[in-house]
């Protein structure tokens, strides 16, 4: 039997939820994945794992197991076990494959199989991560803002505020937890082609030079973007795992939306703070911006 594509309600902001079992799956690693029709657990992304997977526990008949980890699983349209991570030889989302999410378990949970489970993800640790990804969000937009001036021509893509988007464009690695998000941006040959310098101006000290400042402007805009408490939103097309999900927040400069597929605050007032940390390498190759939220 096919199994249907998870359906999840994350991207709301859910924690709590009821749903009948479809399947147990032994892992590769003697763990076994527990398949539910809807979840309201976030699971790691295999494709661009940035945010941690939700941890928690699932219940059946007052029988609770400890959920330790949540992964991306994906059936073909031959059936059969779920494949995860690197295994999957299809691209996200792929039509023909269903696409799930499993609930690791540490030990065989026997025959669950068509009995209702009750899902509650750690609502502590899922805000911590929340409050990170957009964070990384809204560092993104700072940078980009700031660093506008060092684009000697257009490179071709803005983002939502407008403004040359050194973040996609530069992004090397985006990893988050539960105090901080730490991008990593590439300052190669590729980004210089693009337009980008890092390099003295007439206008502008070099990049190395201009840290302590430019560190400065990005911080005092993400206290603005917090002090204005923005709405944040997900714009959900549809409850499939895969759907193709967007970050809103209505900044005081307008609608900024950025394509993501993880949990998010409702409002920027949730911080109490955000501040970030620019470090660049001493050959001047890589940026690396740690952005740490403190929770009101």
């Amino acid at each position: 039997m096919t199994l249907p594509t998870t359906h999840v309600s994350f991207p709301a902001g859910a924690v709590t939820g009821e749903s009948p079992v479809l399947a147990v799956h032994p892992l590769a690693d003697g763990r076994y994945a527990v398949v539910t029709a809807a979840t309201p657990f976030h699971p790691l992304d295999h494709t661009w794992p940035d945010q941690p997977a939700d941890l928690g526990t699932l219940t059946v008949d007052g029988a609770e197991l400890a959920v330790v980890d949540c992964l991306t699983g994906a059936v073909g349209p031959d059936g059969g076990a779920p494949l995860v991570g690197a295994d999957i030889p299809v691209r996200r989302g792929d039509e023909e494959w269903s696409w799930l999410v499993l609930h690791v378990v540490a030990a065989d949970p026997g025959d669950l199989v068509g009995r209702t489970a009750v899902l509650a993800v750690d609502a502590e640790r899922r805000a911590a991560l929340s409050a990170s990804h957009s964070g990384c969000h809204l560092l993104a937009l700072a940078l980009n803002a700031a660093l506008a001036p060092r684009w000697r021509k257009d490179p071709g893509r803005a983002d939502a505020l407008g403004h040359p988007d050194f973040d996609s464009l530069a992004m090397a690695t985006s990893v988050m937890d539960t105090e901080a998000s730490t991008d990593t941006y590439r300052l190669g040959k590729s980004l210089k082609k693009k337009g980008f310098t890092a390099d003295a101006t007439d206008e502008l000290p070099t990049l190395a030079d201009a840290l302590p400042a430019l560190t400065e402007a990005v911080n005092a805009q993400l206290a603005a973007w917090v002090a204005a408490d923005a709405a944040v939103r997900i714009e959900v097309p549809g409850p499939e795992l895969t759907a193709r999900r967007q970050w809103h927040c209505e900044l005081p400069e307008g609608g900024a939306q950025i394509f993501c597929g993880g949990t998010h605050l409702h409002h920027l007032g949730e911080l109490a703070e955000l501040r970030t940390e620019l470090r660049l390498s001493e050959d001047g190759t890589e940026l690396v911006a740690v952005t740490r939220p403190k929770r009101a």
